[in-house]
């Protein structure tokens, strides 16, 4: 199968950035599967019903979420009826949504998407390693799952990389998410499961991970906000990670995406 994962969605350049070219790259890689994170799609924080809508027109086949899932409080109700929109899925009981779920691909596929909060510097929530164990064995990968994507959405390093590592083999792709900056240590775990630290963001990278970048600089500098936190407005770049996999759902290619804004391009070679 082939895979696309497009890394947090930041305000209108990240948005434009995805519309403008995702229906192109649907078409031109003869993608079978599509996520995207929007966890910051409204302005920079959470994620309204009409983005919802505009992402999955524009050719995703999910939409994951993280620590600003509900900033946008409408989402606390249209969450119930948007089936592929998935929150982290180690929230506490009774959240709304979901924070998994099995799609059918364009394929006839099935996908399992999940998406997991960590909790290294970020909110006290439940174990992500236990609750990734309880979403990889209700749809395990090869028997009921022929691909699994899973998002985590966490601050540092080293929490991501133990947390790859704990599901090698059970997934198909396991990618880093919410720091807004790539990494470059894309690669294919030693059991098949296709990992990158961090995926990048859609959007402006003429600022401070996505945002305008006088008010951070205002922050750090002198230790006092004077207005919120507005998304830069300068061209976007589209972020993510293609990955290739396998009649078992592991991966076998896997390669960074960049296209257009003000970082260096790539694209896969395999396509």
């Amino acid at each position: 199968m082939r895979l696309l994962f497009l890394g947090d969605v930041v305000g209108r350049p990240g948005r434009q950035v995805v519309l403008e070219h995702l229906p192109r790259l649907r078409r031109q890689w003869a993608l079978d599967f599509v996520v995207v994170n929007g966890e910051n799609a409204a302005g920079g924080f959470g994620i309204t019903e009409a983005i919802y809508e505009e992402f999955l027109e524009a050719g995703a086949d999910a939409v994951t979420l993280g620590n600003h899932a509900f900033d946008q409080r409408e989402a606390l109700v249209f969450i119930e009826r948007a089936p592929r929109l998935v929150r982290p899925a180690n929230y506490p009981p009774g959240t709304p949504g979901r924070g998994a779920a099995l799609i059918e691909a364009n394929n006839g596929a099935q996908v399992l998407v999940v998406n997991m909060m960590g909790r290294a510097f970020m909110e006290p929530l439940d174990d992500p390693f236990a609750a990734i164990d309880r979403e990889l064995d209700a749809a395990p990968l090869g028997l009921v799952a022929d691909a699994a994507i899973v998002d985590f959405h966490a601050e540092t390093t080293s929490e991501k990389q133990a947390f790859g590592h704990w599901c090698d083999g059970r997934a198909s792709l396991v990618i880093g998410t919410h720091t807004h900056v790539p990494t470059a240590d894309h690669r294919i775990l030693s059991a098949g499961t296709a990992y990158m630290t961090d995926v990048g963001m859609c959007g402006c990278y003429d600022g401070v991970i996505g945002m305008d970048k006088e008010e951070p600089l205002r922050r750090f500098t002198r230790k006092i906000g004077s207005s919120r936190f507005e998304p830069a407005t300068g061209p976007g770049t589209l972020s993510g990670l293609a990955v290739e996999t396998d009649g078992s759902g592991h991966a076998i290619a896997v390669a960074p995406v960049r296209i257009g804004g003000n970082l260096c391009g790539a694209v896969p070679d395999f396509w």
